[in-house]
């Protein structure tokens, strides 16, 4: 089963930016409701396949986009950082 990473955003318009920017590289992506266990200042997530960490962080630092950090679920299901 793939493994799927969450983008979480301080705001909504970096979110959809992100979203814009991610679709154009034809990176798979889903919205996704915020999980409880993740702050941050927006509802709305963006999760994309594990693969395509590298491609994603470019984009983030190329396009200045801001994130409140990248996480993944572990064990019990519940999220942690990667990256800020």
């Amino acid at each position: 089963m793939e493994e799927w990473l969450l983008i979480a955003f301080d705001s909504t318009q970096q979110a959809l930016r992100a979203e814009m920017l991610l679709e154009y590289a034809d990176i798979e992506i889903d919205l996704f409701p915020t999980p409880k266990d993740v702050t941050a200042g927006c509802a709305l997530s963006i999760l994309f396949p594990e693969k395509d960490l590298s491609v994603v962080q470019n984009i983030i630092e190329q396009e200045r986009v801001e994130i409140r950090g990248i996480f993944t679920k572990n064990n019990l299901e519940h999220y942690e950082i990667i990256e800020m």
